[in-house]
C-alpha cells in the first residue's frame, strides 16, 4: 500500500496529538496498529524511530516520519514483487491461481514429492474463499504463516 506524501502528512498530523511537530514511538505503534493492523512491541517501535531519528531526540519529526513510511512502503513493494515471482512459479497454468496439480508439479521439481491429496490438503488450509485453489492473496497469507 503506497500512500501519497500528502496522505502521510495528514496521518502524521493526526498522530501528533499535541501539535508539537513530533511523534513518539508509542504514537508510531498506534499508527501501525491502525493502518497495518500490526501490534508491534515497544522495543521494535523504538528501534524504528531510532533508525531514522536524525537528531537523536527519540521522536520523529514530519520529515523523519515520511522517510520511515516511504522506506517501509519500498520494502513491502519488494516483498510483494518476490511473492509474485514465487506465485508465478507455483501457478504454472496461467490461470492466476495455484491448483493442487500445479502445486504437486512444483514441489516435485523441488524434490519434495507429494500426492494430489496432500496438495489439496495443503491448499485447503489457506483457501479462504473455498474455491479449491490459492489466489495470490491467499498465497501471501500462506507465506506469512
Amino acid at each position: 500500500m503506497v500512500a501519497s506524501t500528502s496522505e502521510l502528512k495528514t496521518l502524521f498530523a493526526s498522530l501528533d496529538g499535541d501539535a508539537d511537530g513530533r511523534i513518539s514511538a508509542a504514537e508510531l505503534r498506534v499508527c501501525m496498529r491502525a493502518t497495518l493492523g500490526e501490534d508491534i512491541p515497544a522495543a521494535e517501535a523504538e528501534a524504528l524511530v531510532a533508525s531514522v531519528d536524525a537528531n537523536g531526540d527519540g521522536l520523529l519529526c514530519e520529515a523523519e516520519f515520511l522517510k520511515l513510511a516511504l522506506h517501509c512502503d519500498a520494502e513491502e513493494e519488494e516483498r510483494t514483487r518476490g511473492l509474485r515471482e514465487a506465485f508465478g512459479m507455483y501457478e504454472m497454468e496461467g490461470e492466476g491461481c495455484i491448483t493442487s496439480a500445479s502445486l504437486r508439479r512444483m514441489l516435485g521439481r523441488l524434490g519434495n514429492e507429494r500426492g494430489v491429496g496432500e496438495c489439496r490438503a495443503m491448499i485447503c488450509r489457506f483457501d479462504l474463499d473455498g474455491d479449491g485453489v490459492l489466489s495470490f492473496d491467499e498465497f501471501r497469507i500462506m507465506m506469512s504463516a
